[in-house]
């Protein structure tokens, strides 16, 4: 039985059709609408809904009426996910760095595109993004099997892997770009809502510091003492600047005359296979000038004097011509892996197997509060994007200092009554 619908935009109709193969029947609801006109010719755009029950389809009829009144009406189509997110990163990232929009094609070519890229997009929901997010938590990634020993497993001569969860750090990333994807869409006119903000994310935990203590900063001190990378783990230890940022320092951005670094660029490989080095602006594309103690600066001039020996030495050979501070002997930029290897070869030997080199930079930060810099001061130095952030990574050495200055009121206290 058809049913007319109120407002006049079509009937409601039974549907009945016959397989001739099985001769088993099929019945659904239907309801044809008019969405609007062809800009391009003029004519009524009729579309249909369906259902299995006459309910169904007039509850579903009532909607698009609603939305056609409100200007909220948004088309059907049979774009998915994954063709609007290779669309989306094609087109509408031109202002974002080269490197940015490798990292988000990456997590859309690993993770989105394989979960949910099949779904229509205008289909898409919370609970389909919720489900996605929680599987990424448990098996989001592939890493080498090792045995108890710790081992890297192999069969054949190739390495096993197995599912592993992915960091709570890194689904945060994965729904950012897919967040940014939808909010596009929703410009576009494809969706009238962000299914993603109603997501809940892993709570991404602040991995604990392990800076060097005073005894063991000694220790390292004397370990690199005539090490190849001496002057680099130095100038890292006690200006703070993050590896890419030490890697990437330029001669130009060194003023001896001023006593100042200007940290404006770091090295950083691309994210993809062969991937070369190239020099980047900063994470937060915000330059800094730090003006280091007088003996880095003094230690950075005799490196200068020892790379010009090397130049003359390696002649025709040397190649640097972007002006890197830190050079192998003919001029070639260091790279993270050898840098990074070196050093906890070195951090091992007195008794920090677990140190990473980032921890030079937190070693830097603590020493220089516990020293009586500011955390404003500590902040710039830091390239950090405010003060709060700052307080919030190394509040803790600020509340010991708290406790330890209220120590010696103390005993000040206890003295004076003492008189």
């Amino acid at each position: 039985m058809a049913g007319r619908n109120a407002r006049g935009m079509g009937n409601i109709r039974k549907k009945t059709k016959v397989d001739k193969k099985t001769g088993k029947k099929y019945e659904w609801w239907e309801a044809r609408y008019t969405a609007g006109r062809d800009p391009g010719t003029g004519k009524q755009v009729q579309r249909t809904i369906t259902g299995k029950t006459q309910r169904e389809v007039s509850q579903k009829l009532a909607a698009v009426v609603t939305s056609i009144d409100s200007g909220t009406y948004i088309a059907p189509s049979k774009q998915t996910v994954g063709q609007w997110m290779d669309t989306w990163a094609d087109t509408y990232l031109g202002g974002v760095k080269p490197h940015t929009v490798v990292s988000y094609k990456t997590q859309i070519a690993n993770h989105i595109k394989p979960a949910i890229g099949a779904v229509r997009l205008e289909a898409l929901d919370t609970p389909t993004i919720q489900q996605f997010y929680n599987q990424l938590a448990k098996t989001g990634q592939q890493v080498p099997k090792r045995n108890q020993a710790g081992e890297i497993v192999r069969r054949g001569g190739r390495i096993v892997y197995e599912a592993a969860p992915l960091s709570p750090k890194t689904i945060k990333n994965i729904h950012g770009v897919l967040h940014k994807a939808l909010q596009q869409a929703i410009a576009a006119g494809l969706i009238r809502f962000n299914p993603a903000d109603a997501c809940t994310l892993p709570r991404v935990e602040r991995p604990e510091l392990h800076p060097l203590d005073e005894r063991e900063t000694w220790a390292f001190m004397e370990a690199i003492r005539g090490h190849e990378f001496e002057t680099l783990y130095t100038v890292t230890l006690f200006t703070g600047m993050r590896e890419g940022e030490v890697l990437g320092l330029t001669w130009p951005c060194v003023d001896f005359a001023a006593g100042t670094i200007l940290i404006k660029q770091q090295l950083q490989r691309e994210k993809k296979p062969g991937g070369q080095y190239r020099l980047v602006p900063l994470k937060n594309d915000k330059p800094r000038t730090i003006t280091p103690a007088p003996s880095i600066m003094e230690l950075l001039r005799q490196h200068r004097k020892q790379q010009t020996a090397w130049q003359l030495r390696a002649g025709e050979l040397w190649d640097n011509p972007a002006g890197y501070v830190f050079t192998n002997e003919i001029g070639g930029h260091l790279v993270s892996w050898t840098v990074t290897k070196k050093f906890k070869r070195i951090v091992a030997s007195i008794g920090r197997p677990d140190a990473r080199f980032h921890d030079l930079r937190h070693s830097y930060a603590v020493a220089a509060i516990r020293s009586g810099d500011d955390i404003k001061t500590v902040q710039g130095n830091l390239g950090h994007a405010t003060a709060a952030f700052t307080l919030d990574v190394y509040g803790h050495v600020t509340d010991q200092m708290k406790q330890a200055s209220a120590a010696r009121m103390e005993s000040y206290i206890k003295g004076v009554r003492n008189l």
